[in-house]
């Protein structure tokens, strides 16, 4: 068989894996969706509880949608919000079951090379297919043959660590317990149980983090939370851009949640510590965690830890097939320098298809939240866009999968800020709010608990403590 008449392999039924199934449909092109869990959109209905921040019609891919219509479905009231929960059951699995069997549910990917080739060799490379070795659920293995293959298998599963370092603070480990790397569900009562009255470290500064300090604080306001307290620790220092551009956020529900992390601060629920970066994670008495930073403070006791800092994705088994990824953010190099919030400006993120995304190894994709790397500003249009322009590319149709004119919404929060503050900068920027920590020191102030180095800057208005 021509390697041209084999599936092409994606990796993940999640949105933009799925989405990437009805594209290559319309392309003529065969799919094969490997799914490692039981459903579509395992993932995602992990976090089902929380809710998007872009509406029900710009979730829906378009080819998906127009593969649906068939069987009546319709974009659930369009101008609404979807939770996580809500777009797996009402979108993704109707999706994936039109698809029927060219999803594979329990199909663990455990392996990506060219049959017969392993990555050190050249000769005829480019002749052969891709060889997919699978982990079944029954436990048996199994081994596909693909002519292009299509990673869309996300980063869920690899959340970054609470380590300013990137790697497991010393103790991290010991203290996993406590230790939730995911939004709590506050909605579950024995999660609601787990956090009420009690001391939360907040561990992040993305939207997680926002979802999760708000949470919070609506806990702490409900008759069963009295005494719930979040402690926001920030490895950066405050400033303007801190709860992101809030009203001048194209995406406002984006922009309200930033709003609502720093509601959260002003009423007092959440206390945020700057410049803090976890060098290990103690015990104290009564099984308590106090944090400890890379510069000697100490953040605590602290009943629970709740650890948002990004998640990166898991290449380990495309360690066969030949990536060029960027060094910083693990995301393809031509894509790298256009989503880098080191570098570019009001969140903008310039079209980018199948040229950006490809690599040494031809005919192999990441895309989704994957190809961003560790890079936190992906959104599901992003995706729908690139599967597009990669099943055009794969059909033949240059010309289509060059046109990419997808016009993304701005964050609000412009200037590339950079990923580093120094500890010295942080504190400068408290001294116009508080400034106990910049002159404590000793046991008294290390057995303090918090240190209250700063307090949330003004919204887009250039001032501190300013509200």
């Amino acid at each position: 068989m021509s390697p041209h008449q084999l599936p092409v392999v994606i990796v993940g039924a999640g949105p933009v894996g799925l989405a990437a199934a009805a594209h290559l449909i319309e392309r003529g092109i065969e799919p094969l969706v490997l799914e490692s869990g039981p459903t579509a959109g395992t993932a995602v209905r992990e976090w089902g509880h929380v809710r998007l921040f872009s509406t029900w019609a710009e979730v829906v891919d378009p080819v998906a949608e127009k593969l649906l219509a068939p069987a009546g479905w319709s974009v659930p009231a369009p101008q609404t919000y979807p939770s996580g929960s809500d777009w797996a059951e009402q979108y993704l699995q109707p999706l994936a079951d039109v698809l029927g069997e060219k999803v594979r549910y329990g199909h663990t990917v455990t392996g990506v090379s060219r049959r017969g080739r392993d990555r050190v060799v050249d000769a005829e490379r480019e002749e052969q297919p891709f060889v997919v070795h699978v982990q079944r659920g029954d436990g048996d293995r199994e081994r596909f043959l693909a002519r292009a293959v299509i990673d869309a298998s996300g980063t869920w599963s690899t959340p970054g660590p609470a380590g300013g370092s990137g790697l497991p603070a010393l103790g991290e480990d010991v203290a996993s317990e406590r230790i939730s790397y995911r939004v709590p569900d506050l909605a579950r009562p024995e999660v609601r149980a787990r956090y009420a009255g009690r001391r939360t470290a907040v561990i992040g500064s993305g939207a997680s983090a926002f979802t999760a300090l708000a949470m919070l604080a609506d806990l702490a306001q409900s008759p069963e939370g009295h005494g719930t307290h979040a402690v926001w620790v920030l490895r950066r220092g405050m400033s303007d851009s801190t709860f992101g551009g809030g009203t001048a956020d194209q995406l406002p529900a984006r922009g309200a949640l930033g709003l609502a992390a720093k509601s959260a601060v002003d009423s007092g629920h959440a206390e945020p510590v700057t410049g803090f970066r976890v060098e290990a994670v103690e015990r104290g008495s009564g099984g308590h965690l106090v944090l400890v930073g890379e510069d000697g403070r100490r953040v605590g006791p602290v009943d629970e830890a709740v650890v948002l800092t990004g998640f990166r994705p898991d290449v380990s088994f495309l360690e066969e097939v030949r990536l060029r990824l960027d060094e910083r953010l693990q995301a393809p190099t031509e894509l790298a320098p256009l989503i880098d919030p080191n570098q570019h400006s009001c969140g903008t993120v310039y079209p980018h298809g199948h040229r950006e995304l490809s690599h040494p190894e031809q005919g192999l994709f990441l895309a989704g939240m994957k190809s961003y790397g560790r890079a936190p500003t992906f959104l599901a249009l992003t995706g729908y866009e690139q599967v597009r322009s990669i099943a055009a590319a794969l059909a033949g149709d240059l010309a289509s999968a060059d046109r990419v004119e997808l016009v993304l919404p701005e964050t609000g929060v412009c200037g590339g800020a950079g990923l580093f503050d120094t500890v010295e900068t942080d504190h400068g920027a408290g001294e116009c709010c508080t400034g106990p920590e910049s002159g404590a020191s000793g046991a008294t102030a290390r057995e303090a608990g918090v240190a209250p180095d700063s307090a949330p800057g003004a919204e887009q208005s250039g001032g501190c403590c300013g509200s």
